[in-house]
């Protein structure tokens, strides 16, 4: 068991998991992992390395490139880098947005990133928010919380950003995408989205960002209020 603590943030697309954790960890002085920016990075791996050729990993030239590639987080501004470069700014690309699902289906991929995920918790206390992270990669987290919010909200949410960023799409086209990506999370083959035995949920429906904070801070002060 590591010597710090662990605090998961898991629950639905949309619902602000990284907004959240990225708070409590700077309030905890703790540092703040973005899991999904691990596999953005594992994908500009893949495709700096012509690994994805018609759209699938061609797992026999990723696997020794993965196996010795390091993936950390900065933390003075917790960008990360890849192999020790910074590639915030292009791990958030197109072309990497486009093929992260494929790579992150892999199950020798997810591995190595639990691996990863795992040993930064050896280093320092740290905020992770995904959607396995206090059932499969913290299991044994001192804190577990799960976001949730009604399906329509959260596509409301997500229309909005997207409106502010000039894409060009429609309402009903973002509610269907989250109610799809809600089935798809629930019923992947390789660690599921659920919500954890010992997890304390919130629903932030109708909270603003600083009235889940203070919830989730609460939650955080009873379960390990004597460490902080």
């Amino acid at each position: 068991m590591s010597a710090y603590y662990r605090i998961a943030v898991d629950g639905f697309s949309s619902c602000g998991k990284s907004t959240l954790a990225r708070q409590i960890a700077e309030v905890l002085g703790a540092v703040y992992i973005d899991s999904g920016a691990m596999y953005r990075a594992a994908t500009l791996l893949a495709i700096q390395n012509n690994c994805i050729r018609d759209w699938h990993l061609d797992t026999g030239c990723f696997m020794p490139v993965i196996q010795h590639a390091t993936i950390e987080f900065r933390t003075t501004d917790n960008h990360l880098l890849l192999n020790e470069k910074d590639v915030e700014k292009e791990i958030r690309s197109p072309e990497v947005a486009d093929h992260v699902s494929e790579v992150a289906s892999h199950g020798f991929i997810r591995e190595i990133m639990v691996q990863m995920q795992r040993s930064y918790s050896e280093k320092s206390p740290v905020v992770m928010d995904g959607r396995d992270i206090g059932t499969h990669v913290f299991p044994d987290a001192e804190v577990k919380i799960f976001l949730t919010a009604e399906p329509r909200i959260r596509a409301e949410r997500r229309y909005q950003e997207l409106q502010e960023q000039s894409v060009n799409i429609s309402f009903d086209e973002v509610f269907e995408n989250v109610k799809k990506r809600d089935e798809k999370d629930q019923n992947r083959s390789v660690a599921p989205l659920r919500k954890a035995d010992d997890a304390i949920e919130i629903n932030n429906s109708y909270l603003s960002r600083s009235e889940q904070l203070e919830q989730a801070l609460e939650i955080v002060h009873k379960k390990i209020g004597d460490v902080l």
